[in-house]
């Protein structure tokens, strides 16, 4: 049997949805290796085509050309869920765009939305995502654009919101927004990718039905964080567009594409006609 390795973030809402995968509790014709990074390290990784099948941000998408193929199961997608711009005072975002602002990662969804809501960037500063609320707090920059659990976490820190980019992208569009994929590399064979497809979507509905089959798996890679605020965290990333993109995903990720700096010679997935979709 082949392995094949499945990279994705630690994040509560990775750890709920690919448990039952990486624990062999859904049928896979294949064995999984887990790589468990940063999503900018992933993202990283996603320009180096390390790894079988990674969760990648749509903001570095347009930067890996064919490398990689998205599938439809295993989205970080949806309304309410976008990243936050905070800072130590009420400003406007357009104030916060003109000072020293840190980011998550120059290849993240974040800063794509970040540029494309501010394109009037000062200076920004590359932070790992969970040291942004204290290098904000601290005044070491002057603003933060926070991703993942911070959001449930950035007012312990004496921070005000500044803008949510999730609802800047739902007025302008009115589509749910698309923050991260999960991607097979291209030279997996076509139905061995569509396996992997179906056993994620598999994993994804497990985790829904077995709700507290991977509570421990999640305190274990959630270090810090309580179980509310890791239930806070899957709730708000963990959705009908993870089981499947259906249309609506798939023209929400088309249009943040288009409107992507760099040009994309198009959006490519799986296919997965074989299968009724959600």
């Amino acid at each position: 049997m082949r392995t094949l390795t499945l990279a994705f973030s630690p994040c509560p809402n990775d750890t709920f949805a690919f448990h039952a995968l990486v624990h062999g509790l859904v049928d896979a014709p294949f064995a999984v290796e887990p790589v468990l990074l940063d999503i900018e390290e992933l993202n990283r990784h996603g320009r180096l085509g390390t790894y079988d099948v990674s969760k990648l941000s749509f903001g570095v998408l347009p930067a890996l050309g064919d490398g990689y193929r998205m599938l439809r199961s295993g989205a970080a997608l949806g309304r309410g869920v976008g990243p936050l711009v905070v800072a130590r005072e009420p400003r406007t975002l357009a104030q916060a765009a003109a000072s020293s602002v840190a980011i998550p990662g120059r290849d993240t969804t974040a800063f794509l939305l970040l540029r494309l809501a501010a394109p009037e960037l000062a200076a920004v500063e590359v932070l790992r995502y969970d040291r942004i609320l204290d290098a904000v707090a601290t005044g070491a920059v002057d603003a933060g654009l926070i991703i993942h659990e911070s959001r449930f976490t950035y007012a312990d820190h004496g921070l005000t919101r500044v803008a949510d980019l999730g609802e800047w992208w739902e007025e302008t569009t009115g589509l749910p927004i698309p923050l991260a994929a999960i991607c097979a590399r291209h030279d997996l064979d076509a139905d061995l990718a569509h396996e992997v497809e179906r056993a994620i979507r598999a994993s994804v509905e497990y985790a829904f039905a077995h709700p507290e089959a991977s509570r421990e798996w999640m305190r274990e890679h959630s270090q810090e964080l309580s179980d509310d605020v890791c239930d806070q965290h899957v709730a708000l990333y963990v959705n009908e567009f993870s089981i499947d993109l259906g249309d609506e995903g798939l023209e929400a990720i088309d249009r943040l594409l288009q409107r992507a700096p760099a040009s994309v010679p198009g959006r490519e997935f799986v296919d997965s006609s074989r299968e009724k979709q959600v």
